[in-house]
């Protein structure tokens, strides 16, 4: 059993406060600019439908599915900041932080199923035809592009670094890409006629949607299923803590992953020698782990390496 005298434990909070300030201004302009960008998205989307279904149009009806999906998506992420803006509780000690991850997972399963939709119904037209009115087709096509320019460049002037706004930018990169395809098509129509071109780059834009889709889910899963963050390399901080640090003999039970894409948590075990002082070593530990590795909140556990005592790990 460990005894008191022969143990430190500390918490590092580092320079939190600034950094958590900092993430709630991201937090704030992310929401206003998600907010922004789902108005915009749904109030098109109503007349990218009566376009498709009046011009026999797939692009259209694909690209309108789209930015319906991308609604609700843009309203996911916006709940998404809106919540890890809620202060920490007894019951959610890290707050509502993880749900902006959750939120950009699900919208990366949304794009893949997406894709997949497109994918089936532009088969299914490019098996059976259907006639196509092109100038109408066009002029929806472009009122389209417009509107997903404008919520692209919102969102693209979010956290670049923020993974909730990521799935929303992948969202309307996909609907702008769909509006460009859709153009693309209809001018195809209008000078040759062959409506085939119409499912032909409906797949192509699916193809680019589920290529975000799955970044985006390979990447948020990591997180959910608290994976080691990118970037940090264990075998490498118990080598450097072992080796930079005076008297630590040995590092166990380490343990990283992340909260979301900005915060990264550590803990670990790290036995000294009988002559180290347990309270200088933790703070040293701390220092190392912020100073080479960018770790700011680590859990660490100081104990005397007593010989003919060593804990098997």
């Amino acid at each position: 059993m460990r005894s008191k005298p022969d143990m430190a434990h500390g918490h590092a909070h580092g320079a939190h406060d600034h950094a958590h300030h900092h993430a709630i201004d991201n937090t704030k302009d992310g929401r206003r600019r998600v907010a922004i960008a789902a108005i915009l998205t749904f109030s098109f989307m109503i007349a990218e439908v009566i376009g498709g279904l009046v011009s026999g149009s797939l692009a259209l009806l694909a690209d309108a599915a789209h930015m319906l999906t991308d609604a609700a998506s843009l309203a996911l992420a916006w709940l998404g900041f809106k919540l890890a803006e809620r202060p920490a509780s007894e019951e959610r000690t890290f707050g509502w932080a993880r749900f902006k991850v959750l939120a950009a997972f699900v919208n990366g399963l949304t794009l893949i199923a997406l894709a997949a939709w497109i994918t089936f119904e532009a088969v299914t037209r490019m098996l059976d035809p259907q006639p196509i009115m092109g100038s109408l087709m066009l002029s929806v096509a472009i009122g389209g592009l417009a509107v997903n320019i404008v919520a692209f460049f919102i969102l693209h002037g979010g956290d670049k670094d923020d993974l909730n706004m990521q799935g929303a930018l992948w969202h309307v990169a996909g609907d702008l890409l769909g509006s460009i395809a859709a153009i693309g098509a209809a001018v195809i129509i209008l000078f040759t006629g062959w409506t085939l071109a119409d499912p032909i780059l409906s797949v192509l834009v699916a193809l680019i949607i589920v290529v975000g889709g799955v970044r985006l889910v390979r990447q948020t899963g990591h997180i959910l299923i608290e994976g080691v963050p990118p970037g940090l390399d264990l075998k490498a901080i118990r080598e450097d803590l072992s080796t930079q640090i005076k008297g630590v003999n040995r590092v166990t039970h380490l343990h990283a992953w992340a909260l979301n894409e900005h915060k990264s948590l550590i803990t670990l075990d790290v036995y000294v020698d009988e002559a180290a002082c347990l309270e200088e070593t933790r703070i040293a530990v701390k220092k190392r782990l912020f100073e080479a590795f960018g770790l700011d909140h680590a859990t660490v556990e100081v104990l005397k390496d007593q010989k003919g005592k060593r804990e098997t790990r």
